[in-house]
Parts: C-alpha cells; sequence; structure tokens
C-alpha cells in the first residue's frame, strides 16, 4: 500500500475537511443564535431529539451521533436548569425517559424558530449549485 493519494481521494479528502468546517461553523451559528436563551448547540442538539417525545439517554445518543456518556452529561445539565426531566420508564427499570419541561419546550421552540428565519435569510436568492459553490469557497479561506 502507497502513501500517495489518489486524485479521487485526495477529492474525498477535501470533502471531509470541508464538513468538518462547515460543522465547526454551524456549531458556532447554533451558539450565537442561542446564547441569550442559555442554549448552545450542544443543548440545542438534545431538546431537539426531544422533539417528538421523551427518549432514553442512549436513544438520544444513537439519533445524534453522541457518545451516551457526552449525551448524558448534557442531559444533566438540562436537568439541573429545568429544561428537561427524567421519568421512569415502563420499559426498562433503570433507563430513565428524559423528556421536555414546559420550559424546555419554550426553548426549543424560540431556538427553531430562529433557526428557520437564519437559514431563510441565508437561503435567499442561492440556487442548490451556489450554495455547493459557497460551502466549497470555505475550504479556500
Amino acid at each position: 500500500m502507497t502513501d500517495t493519494p489518489t486524485p479521487q481521494g485526495a477529492r474525498v479528502t477535501d470533502l471531509v475537511l470541508d464538513v468538518f468546517r462547515l460543522n465547526g461553523l454551524l456549531l458556532a451559528e447554533g451558539d450565537r443564535l442561542g446564547a441569550d436563551i442559555g442554549l448552545t448547540s450542544a443543548r440545542w442538539q438534545i431538546l431537539g431529539a426531544l422533539d417528538d417525545g421523551p427518549r432514553t439517554v442512549p436513544q438520544i445518543a444513537r439519533a445524534m451521533g453522541l457518545t451516551r456518556q457526552g449525551a448524558q452529561r448534557t442531559v444533566n445539565v438540562l436537568a439541573a436548569e429545568g429544561l428537561v426531566d427524567q421519568r421512569d420508564n415502563p420499559d426498562h427499570k433503570r433507563a430513565k425517559l428524559v423528556a421536555l419541561t414546559a420550559e424546555g419546550r419554550r426553548r426549543l421552540d424560540a431556538i427553531t424558530a430562529r433557526q428557520v428565519h437564519w437559514a431563510r435569510d441565508l437561503a435567499a436568492g442561492l440556487d442548490p449549485a451556489d450554495l455547493l459553490a459557497r460551502c466549497a469557497s470555505t475550504r479556500r479561506s
């Protein structure tokens, strides 16, 4: 096996690096969108996983591509702030169900509304090809 990348491999590497950069930009923007309502991107991600109803921490972690331990740490913070509660799970004695509280729902709805406006403003006047070109240009910046 050789350490010399193929042109296709180099393109895949460029794509992966673009996705990493985009992820960083999105996390920073999420932190900005939720700063005044006490939500970071990590907290928003957990609340969003509960939008359709209660889940266990392992279910949240799988749905969001997180480690169980990372999801648990954020759930603990959200519980301490009164944004989620942990309920008995009829299907499992030890794995509690995590659910939004009324305040958690209010904050999730608030940041979701902000995200809708942010995405609309960002996409205004862009066609999909232009959007892809803008993403690719971040690699060269």
